[in-house]
């Protein structure tokens, strides 16, 4: 079933090509705008803002608390019934230090809010968070794909194995744009997304500049 658009676009592998391309260039944008700066870090509002900022282009639901109930292989994310109250107790949980955060983004992925979308512009919420708390961000290109899936998969019941592997990744360079570029690469692979690098995205910035 080819999710609804507004594109019009009913094949699923053509729809999956026009959202990379969109959402990427978008995610691209990010990082030279002030965008995230403007957000309340670890706040679902901030999620929400920014899942809107990415996908606005292609689908109505951008931004938008999920009305479904959504299942990944054996697993069901948060309930539509228990979905608010649990973004809320979410956006109230402790963010200090590492662990705390992390034990947050986890949560979040349980929730998976969103009817697509929700591990890409939650990476982005993630490393906002380190940023604003710890003066750290991930750098995911340096995080292994089948790696991270199982710690993910895994940390439903422990997220130790998660912590680990994320903390090896971490680094101070926040504002580099090759690192940033290269999470965001990094971060479509991890959900099948490969046909486009944010590289080809560079002259669309420029000439919007110019």
């Amino acid at each position: 079933m080819t999710l609804g658009n507004k594109l019009g676009i009913t094949d699923a592998v053509e729809l999956a090509r026009v959202e990379e391309r969109l959402s990427k260039a978008r995610a691209h944008k990010l990082f030279s705008s002030d965008f995230l700066s403007a957000l309340r870090a670890g706040g679902f509002e901030a999620l929400a803002s920014i899942h809107q900022y990415l996908f606005e282009e292609v689908y109505d639901f951008a931004g938008k608390v999920r009305t479904e109930n959504i299942a990944k292989g054996n697993f069901r994310f948060a309930p539509v019934m228990y979905l608010e109250v649990s973004l809320t107790n979410i956006t109230t949980m402790p963010q200090s230090n590492f662990d705390e955060i992390i034990e947050k983004y986890v949560e979040m992925n349980i929730a998976h809010p969103f009817r697509e979308g929700n591990g890409r512009s939650t990476r982005i919420w993630l490393d906002q968070i380190l940023k604003h708390e710890l003066k750290r961000v991930v750098d995911w290109s340096r995080v292994d794909k089948n790696d991270y899936l199982l710690a993910m998969e895994r940390s439903l019941v422990k997220d130790v194995e998660i912590k680990v592997l994320l903390k090896q990744a971490l680094t101070d360079k926040t504002h580099d744009a090759a690192i940033y570029m290269k999470g965001i690469d990094a971060s479509y692979y991890y959900e099948g997304y490969t046909r486009y690098k944010t590289q080809d995205f560079d002259s669309a910035i420029t000439e919007d500049k110019t």
